[in-house]
């Protein structure tokens, strides 16, 4: 009997051995040879195999919650005496009375009611209404607006609303998540998700006059203008201006005014009462492959310097043409409308680290950006600006003021840009203010001849019918 329970107790020890042996050895052979994050095979390609690459699911509720009630309803109003078509009188009868011109959103920045819009939105009110997300109804004020980027800022008398704080879009990246926030459709309260799609896009065809939107693909619809576009924080990173559509509605592209332009707008119309435009004081544009190769560059990305403004910051600091501007304080210049949209986050007598190429060397120089006053000669299509001395000197002008820019697209800008216009209609400009005299006091039906110095220093005439 006890060789029998000797015999089974050995088997069982054996057994016992046999199978830890077994899970000691062989499994974790096994389980070396499991194919691990990265894959490897004969193929010469790289291959990944991540897992879940997002983590934890991006959840929009706390940004949602903390910006829906900071954007508002913007009502743009006309009200007129007596009706000015047939329409208005069957509509409204012989009294007069109040038509919606259109709709748009709203920002709250401040808890005591500074309002960010588009100036398109508020654009020849007569009163403008606000309605905050709980239903209570305000009239607003204009305090200040610039046509130029479609900004605009209005005030209601309200105290300790919700409001969100600005964010840096210089900061933003692509496939970024955003929310925009608004009221499309007068759908109140409408919040659409969505990423960064691009930075500093300009939709403008003109070289002269470059923009630089924030581009999401966040569905922004008619009524949507004016409205916030934040990131998954809460923080305002754009205001929502414009869509490309041949519909006029969202169809995957929509386009955003970057919160450091917006706030730097705003700060100027709260400090100065108007926009104080910083410049660099060069012209210049994109290279293009076409430019690459007939100047035989090295360089593909960047902003060709075609000339410098005489006096201003840029020729102070030794800035010449054919230099490439790679960088503005560190941050990557790509292409023009990157230049135009950092410097317009700037003001005159701001201080800009400028990083350049220049017959292949890298090199640096700090310009101080000087201001850009300028007035639209509407009449004309052109924006003219104050020149300098060295300005008149240059171009052998004994007097003038600068020709900024065009401001219609088929108006041949190659001779008259940079140039001087020393006369309009036989009497003398010496600065904006007399160009806006002239203009305003002349008699519209006769044409307007226009005497200015090209770029050569040439003197020549045109005539406006």
């Amino acid at each position: 009997m006890k060789k029998i329970a000797t015999l089974l107790f050995v088997s069982i020890l054996g057994g016992v051995l046999t199978l830890g042996s077994y899970k000691l050895f062989l499994e974790e052979e096994a389980l070396q040879h499991q194919p691990q994050n990265i894959t490897t095979s004969s193929n010469f390609l790289p291959v990944s195999n991540s897992g879940n690459i997002y983590g934890t699911n991006a959840d929009f509720t706390e940004a949602a919650e903390n910006t829906v009630h900071a954007v508002v309803h913007v009502k743009n109003v006309a009200v007129f005496k007596g009706p000015r078509n047939i329409w208005e009188y069957y509509q409204y009868g012989s009294g007069g009375g109040r038509a919606l011109q259109g709709a748009g959103s709203g920002v709250i920045i401040t808890p005591d009611g500074y309002i960010v819009t588009n100036n398109h939105v508020i654009k020849g009110a007569s009163e403008i209404e606000v309605t905050l997300n709980n239903n209570e109804t305000y009239k607003a004020d204009v305090i200040g607006a610039d046509a130029k980027s479609d900004i605009a800022l209005i005030k209601i008398d309200a105290q300790d609303l919700d409001y969100i704080p600005f964010g840096d879009s210089d900061n933003v990246q692509l496939g970024e998540w955003v929310l925009a926030v608004g009221n499309p459709f007068n759908l109140k309260s409408t919040v659409t998700a969505g990423i960064i799609s691009a930075k500093a896009r300009d939709l403008n065809s003109r070289d002269n006059s470059p923009q630089s939107f924030i581009q999401t693909d966040a569905a922004i619809n008619p009524g949507n203008s004016g409205g916030a576009l934040v990131n998954i924080k809460g923080e305002l990173i754009g205001i929502n201006t414009a869509i490309t559509s041949p519909s006029g509605s969202y169809i995957g592209y929509a386009f955003a005014v970057p919160s450091n332009n917006a706030r730097k707008i705003v700060e100027d119309i709260m400090e100065y009462g108007d926009v104080q435009q910083g410049i660099l004081g060069i012209r210049g544009g994109n290279l293009t492959p076409d430019i690459i190769n007939e100047f035989e560059l090295k360089e593909t990305q960047g902003v060709l310097v075609s000339s410098v403004t005489p006096g201003s910051g840029a020729e102070k600091a030794g800035l010449k043409s054919m230099d490439i501007i790679r960088k503005l304080d560190n941050i990557r210049i790509t292409k023009f409308s990157d230049l135009t949209g950092y410097i317009n986050s700037k003001r005159p007598g701001d201080n800009v680290v400028v990083q350049y190429v220049r017959d292949g060397k890298t090199r640096e120089v700090n310009v101080e950006l000087t201001k850009l006053d300028t007035y639209p000669v509407r009449v004309l299509g052109l924006e003219v600006a104050n020149a300098s001395a060295e300005e008149l000197k240059a171009y052998k002008a004994p007097n003038g003021v600068r020709i900024n820019r065009t401001l219609v697209e088929d108006l041949e800008s190659a001779d008259l840009v940079g140039g001087i216009i020393s006369e309009i209609n036989n009497q003398k400009v010496n600065s904006i203010r007399d160009v806006q005299n002239i203009i305003e006091n002349r008699n519209d039906a006769k044409p307007i001849v226009v005497t200015y110095y090209n770029q050569n220093g040439e003197e020549k005439r045109m005539v406006w019918r």
